[in-house]
This record gives structure tokens, sequence and C-alpha cells, in this order.
């Protein structure tokens, strides 16, 4: 059953009605089982290896560390992100629903975006813990103690708080003016704020949270790699700038895989290219469901500890097999 088969909303001006249509994998809604099973063990992997990084990091004394711990953040966030995306994603490969009442639409849109800005704050924040370790390294210890990194914990949860704790509330209030039909197989604030009448500031609302922390964010952290990058040049030893270039390596690959495809999504979108539509929502689904998947192999491939520490703990333990014989 395909988007446009389903009964539209009146285009007359109207409260909120009680759902919202949500429009599936285009070419795969004539057999939505076809994309099951790829779509439930994509979520799967992604929290088995989130949740060995949240395992190990919290079990291991000499991993708390700040490094570490905006590693469990960011492991927290991409965990959030995917379970946040499956009820909607879930109904239509499983069912074919593409109905979803208003108020689970405007619940999933906050979870979405609560999640997906604690991601960028947290890579923001994992780029500027590499500067300063990386260009002050004898102050590092000083300026993140545990006290500073608990403030930066309750400050990124106070940002996405803030940021986008009244768009559920003020989108549910607006009159809304267009078929009530959305873009995506899930609810994005930007995609219902579209439906509202003309002249509605709530759109204007989301272009500035959409700025001051997806737009911010990547320009903050391209800032802190140009410092690293002054700073590896002024080493002596090319040994000495490998090691430090390999500490940012992980990072910088997470950067791209969360940033890349939202920027190619804001530059269709913008300039309104021909895209195909199977091609742009294979594009929004890349960018919110392949870094959840992907961040956790890049970072126990390029972090020796993490990758020791999970070797360690799937080990069996011989030691007390040898005392018992």
């Amino acid at each position: 059953m395909s988007a446009l088969s389903i009964q539209e909303v009146p285009n007359n001006s109207t409260a909120m009605a009680p759902t919202f249509l949500l429009v599936g994998m285009p070419g795969l809604t004539t057999a939505p089982s076809w994309w099951t099973a790829p779509l439930i063990a994509v979520y799967l992997l992604s929290a088995l290896g989130n949740g060995a990084i949240l395992y190990i990091i919290a079990l291991e004394p000499t991993l708390h560390r700040p490094m570490y711990f905006f590693l469990f953040l960011l492991s927290v966030s991409d965990v959030g992100l995917a379970t946040s995306l499956m009820p909607t994603l879930l109904g239509l490969a499983l069912a074919d629903a593409h109905a979803v009442p208003a108020s689970a639409c405007l619940l999933q849109m906050f979870f979405v975006h609560f999640f997906s800005v604690m991601e960028s704050s947290v890579l923001l924040t994992m780029a500027i813990d590499r500067a300063l370790a990386i260009c002050h390294p004898l102050r590092y210890p000083a300026l993140l103690t545990r006290g500073v990194i608990s403030k930066i914990g309750l400050a990124i949860a106070l940002r996405c708080l803030s940021l986008h704790l009244p768009l559920p509330f003020l989108l549910a209030n607006m009159p809304y003016c267009h078929p009530q039909v959305l873009t995506h197989s899930y609810c994005l604030h930007p995609d219902v704020a579209r439906l509202a009448c003309p002249g509605s500031w709530c759109s204007i609302y989301s272009l500035c949270v959409v700025l001051s922390a997806m737009g911010l964010d990547p320009l903050l952290i391209f800032v802190s790699y140009g410092l690293i990058v002054r700073i590896l040049q002024g080493m002596g030893s090319s040994e000495d700038r490998w090691k430090a270039g390999q500490t940012c390596a992980a990072h910088l690959s997470a950067v791209l895989l969360f940033y890349v495809p939202m920027i190619l999504l804001a530059l269709i979108n913008r300039l309104k290219l021909p895209i195909p539509q199977p091609s742009h929502t294979l594009l929004s689904y890349v960018h919110f469901l392949l870094p959840p998947l992907i961040n956790p192999i890049i970072y126990s491939v390029k972090m020796k500890e993490i990758r020791e520490k999970i070797l360690k703990r799937l080990q069996p333990r011989k030691v007390d097999c040898a005392q018992r014989g």
C-alpha cells in the first residue's frame, strides 16, 4: 500500500489530525517482509556493539577517563537513536502500517532529534577533548577533572532538552493546511513543520534549532581539527605525529559518518536536486542507522584499549579451571 493510496487529509486549515501518514521505502511497499530481516539485523547488531562498549567502559576502572566517558555517551546516543526509529520502521516492515497517531509521532520526533543532537554534541566534545590532549598534554589532566566531565555531561543533556522539548508542544497546537502525509518512514520536525499553515513561526524556530546544533557543531569540530593539524605539523618526529594522529582517526571517522549524509541530504533539499526518491530515502536511512552500526566497529578496531578489554572479557577463565584441577 503506497502513501498515495491512503486517504488524504483535506487541505483546509485544521487542528492537528489524530494521525500522520508515513511513507515506506519506495519499491518495497509491495513486499514489506523483504526488508524486515535486514532492518532487525541492523538494529540488533547496533545494540550488541554499543552494548559491548557500554559494558566494557562501565566495568573496567582503567577506562574511567575523559575520552572513554565521551565514548560511553556516544554509545548511549547511538542506541537511543536506533531505538527511537524502530517503532515506525518495524510497523511499516511487518504490518505495512502507514498511519501513526499524532501523539506517538511527536514523541518519536522528540527522541529522534534529542539523540541526534546528543550525538552531535558528544562528537564536538570529543573533538575538543582530542585538541586539548594534543595541544596541551601537560595541562590536560587538570583541565578535564571528574567535576568538569560531570558538568559537560549535564550540559549536553540540558542542551538537548532545551532545544527540542518545546517542539512537540508547539507542533501539537499548530494549524495545518496540508495533507498530513510525511515524506519519511519516521517523524522528523522539519517534515511535520512543513505541513503547517504559511506564516507559522514554528518553522523559523525549527531552522534556529538546526543551525544552533547541526550547523554550529561541525564548524567547531573543523576548528578543533585545524588546531590539531597545526600542532602535529610542529612535532619533531614522524612517529610522534603518527601516534597522535592515530588517537584522532576513530573520532574523525565517526564525524564523517554522521555529518556527510546529513550535509548531502541538506544540499539535496535546499538545491532541489533531481535525485530519485529511493536514493533520497536510502541516504536518510544511512544517516540515522549507519552510525550506530559502524561506530562500535570503528572504535573497537582503532582504539587498542577497547579492543583488548573486549577480547579479555571474551576469553574463558583458564585460571579458575587450573586451580580446581
